[in-house]
């Protein structure tokens, strides 16, 4: 049944049956009308129009409330217009009993797959065809799968109730719970329709699952779904809202579709919320200001605390967070972050388990100790500690300016709130830089200083040392395997002498870590930054030199470059450069002026401490450079 906290299974079956009777549909727009809530407005046969709303891990069902469009739709809203606007419905399905709902929408003789997931936190996926994710709402990292751009899309097992007789029988004979706790839990129905199940297939709920008859079991509850299905009569009590009546007997409500009992027992969001009869109370600006820094207020305090429990969970457990982090550095020496990520995955049992997510970007890791913890490797128990000790410090902080700006709020000018997340500050950012398309960091030296830095200190066993083969160059690591070498040749190419030569291709090669070393034959000589490679190179030939420079608005918004496949796959807009006559500082000037001119002027304010010459000319290489026309 559906309550306030969500919905279950079951009414997400009845949902998209009505959903499907409305075939065919054509996408018409999408809005993200508020944080965490979308609509999707569809047309359908004979000029019907149709509102989907979404609001990931909570609800899904259609809507009749008025929505008001945002004034600058979001860059993910933006995109599933691009790629779904216009296109045609095929098919909506529910993936088992699973809280999962797959849109396929036909355009221009593709397929692409919207995946909305109801679960934990939720979430909403643009795939292709073959379920890469083009992608998602937002990114998430778990230990047993990744929903980030370019991975695929994997789903999880349907559950044992939809997955046929002898997976129910066999799920049932293997569970050591009580019938309703295995039905509710193990097989997903939820608490009020196990035991509905159970009363209807006349079984006393206290008998152990794998005492029960599965054949009168899985009867039930075929009726159940074929219920949900084919008899729908919703029914609205205080706190749930059901699609048809548990107690024999009763009568359903005055709504003939359930869509329409979900869409009066949830409450429109405020952004949802149009006309005179709908308008939010007034209230002044003072105190309107004044809610806001309390809100902040009590987020501070509630990061506050989150970060003491941290503390408290990493002292606590003091012995095995020292042999986790000393057994990650030890790995780091040999292995790359990906292998160890997948040794990490593939363990049933033992510390492994407690590792929820693994950031190669930061050398970090997430870990289970009672309360999800970020450990950096590398650093001592007590340095991490004493992350969340600064943590603490800057919230409190926070509020001791909140609290004071609050005594004066009245004398205060209103400030436009800047909104946009923008890229946080890494430790590679120091460097040259870019991800390669499956998502790889691949670092590269400014100057002598920084390529003899970027070896000795981030250079790890799993790594990959590349450089062109010509004088003056950087050094680039690759901090992983990647499948898009052709990427990292391009960007070790462009960041040479070869860019400020005037040369339009050069040879680039790239060996092992154990084949870098800094100690010469007797008799050489290795300046600073330079190093000497031994034994056998995999080398590149003629690689075309091209760098990119563009505005990647998700899920951080700042200026990114490197190879143009690489800045194409990421950014909105952007602008592709090739060696040429204009100095560095004039093509960064050019460059920026082109991205504003491709965003709209009332984004452009916005884009302010994001848009700017400093951040644009970290990326043109040395030497001089011309834009490519009709970038």
């Amino acid at each position: 049944m559906a309550t306030e906290k969500g919905m279950s299974g079951i009414d997400v079956r009845a949902a998209v049956t009505e959903w499907n009777r409305l075939l065919p549909l054509w996408v018409y727009k999408v809005y993200v009308i508020s944080p965490g809530i979308m609509v999707i407005r569809l047309h359908g046969k004979e000029h019907a129009r149709h509102q989907l709303l979404i609001e990931p891990g909570r609800r899904a069902h259609l809507t009749a409330h008025p929505v008001s469009p945002p004034k600058n739709p979001p860059a993910f809203a933006m995109l599933l217009r691009k790629y779904l606007g216009g296109g045609r419905v095929l098919g909506i399905r529910q993936h088992g009993i699973q809280r999962i709902i797959t849109f396929d929408v036909g355009k221009h003789d593709r397929v692409y797959h919207l995946i909305i997931e109801l679960f934990d936190q939720g979430n909403i996926v643009l795939c292709d065809d073959d379920y890469r994710i083009i992608q998602p709402f937002s990114t998430h990292r778990f230990r047993e799968r990744e929903v980030v751009a370019g991975a695929h899309y994997a789903l999880p097992p349907e559950g044992p109730a939809t997955s046929g007789y002898e997976a129910f029988a066999n799920f049932l004979a293997s569970d050591e719970r009580d019938i309703v706790r295995a039905l509710a839990v193990g097989a997903m129905l939820g608490g009020p329709y196990a035991e509905y199940i159970v009363k209807a297939a006349g079984i006393d709920k206290k008998t152990p699952a794998s005492g029960a008859d599965p054949a009168v079991l899985h009867r039930a509850v075929m009726e159940l779904l074929s219920t949900a299905e084919t008899q729908i009569n919703p029914v609205i009590h205080s706190r749930e809202c059901l699609p048809f009546p548990l107690a024999m007997g009763a009568s359903g409500s005055e709504f003939s579709l359930f869509n329409q009992a979900l869409d009066t027992f949830y409450p429109p969001s405020q952004d949802t919320r149009q006309g005179p009869m709908m308008q939010k109370e007034k209230v002044s600006r003072e105190a309107r200001i004044r809610a806001q820094q309390e809100a902040a207020v009590a987020k501070f305090n509630k990061n506050i605390t989150r970060c003491e429990r941290a503390v408290d969970a990493i002292y606590s457990n003091y012995p095995f967070v020292q042999d986790l982090l000393r057994t990650l550095q030890d790995a780091r020496g040999s292995r790359s972050w990906q292998e160890i990520e997948t040794i990490l995955k593939s363990q049933v049992s033992g510390p492994a388990t407690k590792v929820l997510a693994v950031y190669p970007d930061r050398a970090a890791v997430d870990v289970d100790l009672g309360e999800r913890v970020t450990l950096v490797v590398g650093e001592s128990v007590e340095a991490n500690a004493a992350r969340y000790y600064e943590e603490i410090k800057k919230f409190k902080r926070k509020i001791a300016g909140a609290s004071t700006a609050m005594d004066r709020v009245a004398a205060r000018t209103e400030r436009k709130v800047d909104t946009l997340p923008l890229i946080k500050k890494r430790w590679y950012h120091r460097f040259r830089w870019f991800f390669t398309r499956d998502g790889v960091l691949v670092v590269g030296g400014r100057d002598a200083s920084q390529n003899e830095e970027l070896v000795k200190k981030y250079m790890e066993g799993g790594d990959l040392f590349v450089h062109a083969d010509v004088h003056g160059a950087s050094v680039v690591i690759v901090k992983g395997a990647t499948a898009h070498m052709d990427e990292v040749a391009t960007f070790a190419a462009s960041y040479s002498g070869a860019w400020k030569s005037g040369h339009f291709s050069a040879d680039v090669y790239s060996a092992t870590p154990a084949q870098v070393s800094k100690t010469p034959e007797s008799g050489e000589y290795v300046s600073r930054g330079s190093f000497i490679v031994r034994g056998e190179r995999t080398y590149y030939r003629d690689v075309a030199l091209g760098v990119a420079i563009g505005l990647q608005r998700s899920p951080e918004t700042g200026v990114i470059g490197g190879p143009p496949s690489a800045v194409r796959s990421r950014a909105s807009v952007m602008v592709e450069l090739r060696p040429g006559r204009f100095e560095p500082n004039d093509t960064a000037k050019k460059v920026l002026r082109i991205l504003k001119e491709k965003i709209p002027p009332d984004e452009q304010r916005g884009m302010k401490a994001v848009l700017n010459t400093e951040a644009v000319a970290a990326f043109v290489p040395p030497g001089g450079s011309d834009i490519v026309e009709g970038e």
